[in-house]
């Protein structure tokens, strides 16, 4: 008879929607980013869903500098990520994602998450974190702009929108 055969799989994937808005509120540039989830955001999901760890009740959204980048790749760790550095020039810690129930396969947050801009620099990406600061949390996923790298200066705001999307494939 043999073994079973599986018929479906499942993909998941994110996308990051940016607004910058200037000065005065007026949005300037929309820019996206679809992620990559990283290993240990795959492990993640397993150990919650099978092997009851602790789910993360808290992510947060922080920026990827597009000074010195060179690579994200799927073993980046929050803790290890040789590719890329963390862009800080902003107002406060990385920004809470308060994430909507799932619908449909889809997740997203209802309200943006803001960043004030404090200076100027260049944006690479972004990723998703289960701590507001440090290292010592894990890595869910990374992402560059589908454009390229976004300029940003002191009184901009962006304006982001995280979406993550679960199908049969």
């Amino acid at each position: 008879a043999g073994l079973p055969l599986i018929t479906a799989g499942l993909t998941l994937w994110g996308l990051y929607t940016v607004e910058i808005l200037d000065e005065f509120g007026k949005v300037i540039d929309f820019v996206t980013a679809k992620n990559d989830v990283t290993n240990e955001g795959l492990n993640n999901i397993l150990d919650v869903q099978f092997h009851a760890v602790t789910q993360v009740t808290t992510w947060y959204i922080g920026l990827i500098d597009a000074s010195g980048f060179s690579d994200l790749a799927d073993s980046d760790t929050l803790a290890s990520h040789a590719g890329w550095t963390e862009f800080t020039n902003y107002t406060g810690n990385r920004q809470e994602w308060t994430e909507g129930a799932a619908a449909g396969g889809v997740m997203t947050n209802s309200t943006t998450v803001d960043f004030a801009i404090l200076g100027s620099g260049t944006i690479a990406g972004m990723f998703l974190a289960s701590v507001a600061s440090g290292t010592a949390g894990k890595l869910w996923s990374t992402a560059l702009f589908a454009g390229g790298d976004v300029s940003v200066s002191a009184s901009q705001t962006l304006k982001v929108t995280y979406t993550i999307n679960a199908i049969r494939s």
